[in-house]
């Protein structure tokens, strides 16, 4: 049987109906909305690949920090033979986990992306020609159907990801997760924590503007994908701590009064002068916060490791 595997757990014209479904839903409300997974076209990858070496954005290399100096720990707690990846993108940073765990022999990332999935796949196989991977072409915050793999089983969902999803949407995720959980399986979860409001806005406006690009390329899909006319110079990058819900929001500002037509949705998208569009929320955690959600789901906090710095931190929970 080859090494790999892929598997296609959505329709092919999913994304396309995903999308349209996203923008007629979120354009037409109020306050405007889109989802952030459309930032990522192979542009939008470039740029945010290009955010996590600039010197204001430090969870990447946070996160990575703990990965490296806490890999055996969490090999020896966990002693997964296999690791399921959600959201997996180019595994990256995930090969610092996998390179300590010896009896690992299955790899399931998980994603939208098959150009991803495949990239990430023949990179692990050249190093780990014994590795078997068996990627998934799917949706992470859907319910999942996995492949027959040898426990105990490790899913790891990085990135501090979770903070992109609204609290009713983190329930329903985290719940799923344990119902994936069998007995000697456990969750290795990234957030990225509340620190100084000037700290995480400055990770979100940094002063080269990639962010602000990253941000904009949404339209440009929109453009792209459905023929609709938005200028994105129109439009002004925002990046806002909320105090109360303790996440960052970026937005879209509309610098006048301007009217979007969309052809392929059959649709006017009038905006006023300083209306903004949300396309991000990005959730900072306590460990508490963690604990409860956690909690909430069916799962026990275990373990939690931060960087020296303490603004990023790794948790390891397990099925109660």
């Amino acid at each position: 049987m080859s090494p790999f595997q892929l598997t296609r757990m959505l329709p092919e014209d999913a994304t396309d109906a995903a999308l349209r479904a996203d923008v007629l839903r979120g354009l037409t409300r109020t306050p405007k909305t889109l989802p952030p997974k459309w930032f990522y076209d192979a542009r939008g990858s470039e740029l945010f690949d290009e955010i996590t070496t600039l010197p204001e954005y430090y969870p990447t290399r946070a996160e990575r920090e703990i990965l490296i100096d806490r890999a055996p720990e969490i090999a020896a707690a966990t002693g997964a033979r296999t690791v399921i990846e959600l959201g997996s993108g180019s595994s990256d940073k995930t090969r610092h986990l996998l390179d300590e765990l010896t009896e690992l022999a299955s790899y399931v990332p998980v994603d939208v992306s098959e150009s991803a999935l495949t990239g990430a796949a023949t990179a692990l196989l050249a190093e780990r020609p014994a590795l078997r991977v068996h990627a998934l072409i799917a949706d992470f915050t859907a319910a999942l159907s996995l492949p027959e793999t040898p426990g105990p089983r490790l899913v790891a969902f990085l990135g501090g990801t979770i903070g992109n999803l609204l609290p009713p949407e983190r329930a329903r995720f985290l719940a799923s997760v344990r119902a994936l959980l069998e007995p000697g399986d456990a969750l290795l979860l990234g957030t990225d924590l509340v620190k100084d409001p000037s700290v995480l806005v400055r990770a979100y406006d940094d002063t080269a503007g990639v962010t602000a690009a990253f941000n904009k390329n949404v339209l440009t899909v929109i453009n792209r994908e459905l023929g609709a006319d938005f200028d994105p110079a129109d439009f002004a990058h925002v990046a806002r701590w909320d105090r109360e819900q303790e996440w960052i929001e970026m937005r879209l500002r509309a610098r006048r009064a301007l009217t979007v037509k969309i052809p392929e949705l059959d649709l006017m998208v009038p905006f006023e002068a300083d209306e903004e569009v949300r396309t991000e929320v990005s959730a900072k955690f306590r460990q508490d916060r963690v604990r409860d959600e956690l909690a909430g789901a069916g799962m026990e906090l275990r373990y939690w490791w931060t960087d020296g710095k303490g603004r990023f931190a790794l948790s390891l929970a397990t099925a109660v």
